[in-house]
């Protein structure tokens, strides 16, 4: 582990666990934890950080598998000092520690569409990482542009243009952190836009596990694509029916499982290790190419070490 780091305003914790911060409760720990006071915080941190020194942004965890001997370097959380939402005209600016459910709703106050961000897991910040999407709308859609730090400390603003989206990515360098992302959106009445969402939440709780310990969808739709590099949803190609098929729902290895409510999500059904959920989807991975010859992709993100061997 690094010991010789800058000094900043915020918090920096060594060897902090993580699985308290995933929302599969699984992970070993980072050699260093940083929530930075500020952007200048941030910014400062890693223009004086060694740049050597392995750096990896997390939101709030919920699209991640931390594996159990955990992340070398230094892992990034924003705080309350970036989860800011205003509305103005047709624009909502949203510090990147807003949660997606909670921008959808301060959209919709303002009688501002961005209802797809409602049922999506996670914040802002991973959310234009991934190019998040839902009914049929992308982060792509809406963007104007987002703010970044770089991994050398330099404070940018990037256009959607600039972040060349694709389906389920965004072009972001390696240890660069967003820090807020302004959205264009349609007006509507407010009390239409909350009646949506209410009704978005309601289909979603009866086809997800969103009682269970998650991750969200495990593996990508292989379904078609447009020019622009957006998923086709007219497409009716599904992981979870593929998944389905291949005779996996409710499998469970360890303490890990694929969904009996929805196959493609993974379950921690109590005391999983992050190497049991991996090797579940693994396995899930391998039956569904020898039963149906689609080579699932991992929509949940996995980094770190495993855990170190014992014997």
């Amino acid at each position: 582990m690094c010991s010789d780091l800058p000094t900043p305003r915020g918090s920096l914790i060594p060897d902090r666990p993580l699985d308290s911060l995933t929302w599969l409760r699984v992970g070993g720990p980072a050699d260093w934890l940083f929530q930075p006071a500020d952007e200048a915080d941030l910014a400062d941190f890693l223009a004086a950080l060694d740049p050597s020194v392995p750096v990896f942004p997390m939101g709030v965890g919920s699209n991640l598998i931390v594996r159990d001997g955990g992340i070398r370097g230094v892992v990034i959380r924003l705080g309350r000092a970036f989860n800011a939402v205003e509305a103005e005209g047709d624009i909502v600016t949203a510090g990147a520690a807003a949660l997606d459910a909670q921008v959808a709703r301060r959209a919709a106050d303002a009688g501002l569409d961005l209802t797809f961000l409602r049922t999506i897991p996670g914040s802002i910040g991973g959310a234009v990482r991934m190019n998040a999407g839902c009914y049929g709308s992308y982060v792509a859609d809406h963007l104007i542009d987002a703010r970044l730090v770089s991994r050398d400390g330099r404070i940018l603003t990037l256009t959607a243009a600039d972040l060349r989206f694709a389906y389920r990515q965004a072009e972001i360098p390696q240890g660069w952190v967003v820090t807020e992302a302004r959205f264009h959106a349609e007006r509507a009445d407010p009390d239409a836009l909350h009646a949506k969402m209410a009704d978005q939440l309601a289909r979603r709780d009866a086809s997800q596990p969103t009682r269970e310990r998650s991750a969200g969808s495990t593996f990508r739709n292989p379904a078609g694509f447009s020019s622009t590099g957006q998923a086709d949803d007219t497409h009716d190609l599904k992981a979870w029916s593929l998944i389905d098929r291949a005779g996996l729902r409710g499998h469970s290895w360890g303490g890990a499982q694929m969904s009996e409510k929805h196959p493609n999500f993974l379950l921690n059904t109590g005391g999983a290790t992050a190497a049991e959920l991996e090797a579940l989807g693994e396995l899930v991975r391998r039956r569904v190419l020898e039963d149906s010859g689609h080579d699932l992709q991992w929509e949940v993100v996995r980094i770190g070490d495993p855990a170190p061997d014992n014997d």
